[in-house]
């Protein structure tokens, strides 16, 4: 994604019905469909196309490539169905995360998907691969639409950005508590949640395969704690506390962590590719005065 390798992965389920875990962003659909024919993976052999949520990184591509794949069918959560359908709320909410230019220049064009193509999907559906199944788990705090995929004859668990992201090439996690539905206490309970079905490896979204589960909850669990952490006590600290303070706190926090993790100096803007660091900024803040507004309405009520 955005020109660089091991930021984006997509996954392939070799059942029966071939299924292709997250669909990517526009730019990326030539790259895909590439990979999937050296798989030996032609239009009118992928039969599924499942995407773990909606943002545009990982569900933008979802349209074209069900153009090219006329057989395969696009399963998400029932809350992000629509958006994929109809994709403008969707696309006005990424540009105003991460602005117009910058958006198109990393994900390129989303296509609307043919809503008789999407199915929607929720906790504890499965979805059938022929000779195996995707089990569905919903797994809010990144986005409500949100969900983990566990193949059970494997034990093999698609976190998506369940727990954050992993950074392969700086051994490193980072969080990934984007506006405008950020919410500490529902990401880690999903970690919890996951952690509690004893999978086998987990794969992420960002980026690859975490050979221990349990290193992969626990680190992931820390460092969405500690910036939650960082960004609660600036904000309860200094109520007038602005984002880029918020920011330049986060940064500092990034830096430490990077280079204690990989020993190398730390790569911000390969760092930042993912989802940047700003965007954690604004949705923490937003999670932390959210929460502080509704206790004062509360005991205001009282």
């Amino acid at each position: 994604m955005a020109g660089q390798r091991e930021l984006n992965a997509v996954y392939v389920v070799a059942s029966a019905e071939p299924c292709l875990i997250e669909a990517g962003p526009g730019a990326d659909g030539d790259a895909i469909v590439s990979a999937l024919e050296g798989l030996g993976i032609g239009p009118t052999d992928l039969a599924h196309i499942v995407v773990t949520h909606i943002h545009v990184d990982h569900a933008g591509g979802g349209g074209a490539l069900l153009a090219r794949f006329p057989r395969a069918t696009l399963w998400v959560h029932e809350r992000g169905a629509p958006h994929l359908v109809d994709p403008t709320r969707l696309l006005a909410s990424t540009a105003r995360t991460y602005g117009e230019e910058r958006m198109r220049a990393f994900y390129g064009e989303t296509r609307a998907c043919p809503a008789d193509r999407v199915r929607a999907v929720g906790d504890g559906d499965r979805i059938p691969l022929g000779d195996q199944a995707l089990e569905v788990i919903h797994t809010p705090g990144h986005a409500s639409h949100h969900v983990a995929l566990q193949e059970h004859s494997t034990g093999l668990l698609f976190t998506g950005e369940a727990v954050g992201s992993y950074l392969p090439w700086a051994d490193c996690y980072r969080p990934a508590m984007p506006p405008p539905e950020a919410d500490v206490e529902r990401a880690l309970a999903s970690i919890e949640r996951l952690r509690s079905r004893n999978p086998t490896r987990l794969l992420t979204s960002h980026f690859g395969a975490i050979a221990d589960p349990s290193e992969g909850f626990d680190r992931g669990a820390a460092r969405i704690r500690a910036w939650a952490e960082t960004v609660r006590r600036a904000v309860e600290a200094d109520p007038d506390t602005t984002t880029d303070d918020i920011e330049r706190m986060l940064i500092e926090g990034a830096r430490r962590e990077y280079e204690a993790d990989s020993g190398t100096a730390f790569d911000r803007g390969r760092y930042d590719a993912i989802g940047s660091i700003r965007m954690n900024a604004e949705g923490l803040e937003r999670y932390w005065r959210t929460r502080a507004a509704r206790g004062v309405a509360a005991a205001q009520d009282n």
